[in-house]
């Protein structure tokens, strides 16, 4: 499984999961200040999870009802970045099989997983 970080994500958080063996593609390496709209498209025609702190793209999920291959959001407010990499990493190890085409949050509790 391979993943698009959107620029919205702590850099921590893409190095922990690059360091974990995961294949993330950054926003804020390739194309920083690219709208919503084309970081979706983008998740989508790599066929790639699309991680982000912006609870944006819950309406371009929800509300205007676009495709994605899956959207993992991170609401982690007020715990360190390392901290919440190391959540994050653990989370998605553990929930990866569950994650493809889906809408997730994050939070410090776990995780919720919901249809698209």
């Amino acid at each position: 499984m391979n993943f698009l970080a959107d620029e919205s994500v702590d850099r921590q958080i893409v190095e922990k999961l690059r360091e974990s063996g995961y294949e993330v593609d950054y926003i804020a390496e390739m194309a920083p200040g690219i709208p919503d709209d084309g970081v979706l498209e983008l998740a989508n025609t790599n066929g790639a999870l699309l991680l982000t702190a912006d609870k944006d793209f819950g309406e371009l999920v929800y509300r205007l009802r676009r495709i994605s291959t899956g959207v993992i959001l991170v609401r982690l407010a007020g715990l360190s970045p390392a901290k919440k990499a190391e959540l994050v990493v653990h989370i998605i190890t553990r929930h990866i099989s569950e994650l493809a085409g889906l809408f997730s949050v994050i939070t410090p509790t776990g995780i919720r997983i919901r249809q698209q």
